[in-house]
C-alpha cells in the first residue's frame, strides 16, 4: 500500500538565505528531538556548478503509540525501546539557477513504515530575471521569497512476508483434490493494517512539517537580525537549553 502527501508554501526570505538556513536549522526550539547531524559526503561539481550533500541525522524518536498498538507484541524487538532513529538526507543546490532539492528517508522500522520526503526550493521566476539583470538596490529588495513544495510517500510493507508465504503455500496446495479456501481474511486484514499505519504516518508527518517550517523561520529571523554570528550563537543557546552544557551526550 502507498499513500502520498503534498503541500506548497513560501518563505518570505531570499533563496540564498533559505538554503543557508536549511543547513543550519539544527538545533532550534522546534527540533528538540534532533540529537546530532553528521555530514557523510559533500562535493561541488564544477561542471554543473551544483553542491551535493549527504547527511545523517540522529533523532530522539519512537513509533507512534497508535502504530505500536496495532503491531504484534515483540515484533520490533529491542529497537522500539531505544528511542532513537537515523534519518538519511540528500540534497542538491544550484545557486546559479536558483533551486535546491532535498530527500530524506527513515533508516529504522522500514519493515513497518517507510517515509520518503522530498522538497523543492525555488527562487520565483521574476526574482530570477531580476537577479540576472542585477537592477540596482530596488531589484535586490524584491529578491525576497522562496517557493517550497513538499511531497511525502508512505509505504507500509508490514505483513508482506507472511502474505507471500501464504500465497506460496496456497499455490503448492492447489494441486490437491480439495485445495483449502483461505487467505482472503488474512489478506484483507493485512491491507487494512497497512492503510492504517500509513494514515498515522501521514498525520504525524504533516504535524512535523509545520514544526519544521517554524524552526526554519527562527533560523531565518536570526540570520536577518544578526547574520551568521547570530545564527551560531542561537544554536549554542538552543543546545544548552535542550541538553545543558555537556550537550546531548552525558559525561561518565
Amino acid at each position: 500500500m502507498v499513500k502520498f502527501y503534498e503541500s506548497s508554501f513560501n518563505y518570505e526570505y531570499p533563496f540564498p538565505a533559505v538554503t543557508l538556513a536549511y543547513f543550519l536549522r539544527y538545533p532550534n526550539p522546534y527540533a528538540k528531538h534532533v540529537l546530532s547531524t553528521d555530514v557523510i559526503d559533500r562535493h561541488f561539481d564544477t561542471n554543473s556548478q551544483r553542491l551535493y550533500t549527504t547527511r545523517l541525522h540522529l533523532k530522539r524518536s519512537k513509533l507512534p503509540p497508535a502504530v505500536l498498538k496495532l503491531l504484534p507484541k515483540g515484533i520490533l524487538g529491542s529497537s522500539s525501546d531505544t528511542g532513537q532513529s537515523y534519518i538519511l538526507e540528500k540534497s542538491v543546490v544550484d545557486v546559479r539557477e536558483g533551486w535546491m532539492t532535498t530527500e530524506t528517508k527513515n533508516l529504522e522500522w522500514t519493515g513497518v513504515l517507510s517515509v520518503i520526503e522530498k522538497q523543492s526550493y525555488r527562487r520565483p521566476f521574476q526574482d530570477k530575471e531580476l537577479g540576472r539583470l542585477g537592477g540596482g538596490s530596488s531589484g535586490i529588495a524584491n529578491l525576497g521569497t522562496t517557493e517550497v513544495t513538499t511531497s511525502a510517500t508512505f509505504v507500509s510493507c508490514f505483513g508482506q512476508g507472511g502474505l507471500r508465504a501464504a500465497r506460496r503455500k496456497t499455490e503448492t496446495d492447489s494441486t490437491d483434490e480439495n485445495p483449502p479456501r483461505k487467505g482472503f481474511l488474512s489478506s484483507w486484514s493485512t491491507s487494512s493494517l497497512q492503510r492504517t499505519i500509513e494514515a498515522i504516518g501521514m498525520r504525524r508527518t504533516r504535524e512535523a512539517l509545520l514544526k519544521s517550517k517554524d524552526g526554519m523561520n527562527v533560523v531565518l529571523g536570526r540570520l536577518r537580525s544578526g547574520g551568521l554570528v547570530e545564527v551560531l550563537e542561537g544554536m549554542r543557546r538552543d543546545r544548552e537549553a535542550m541538553y545543558g552544557s555537556d550537550g546531548p551526550w552525558k559525561r561518565t
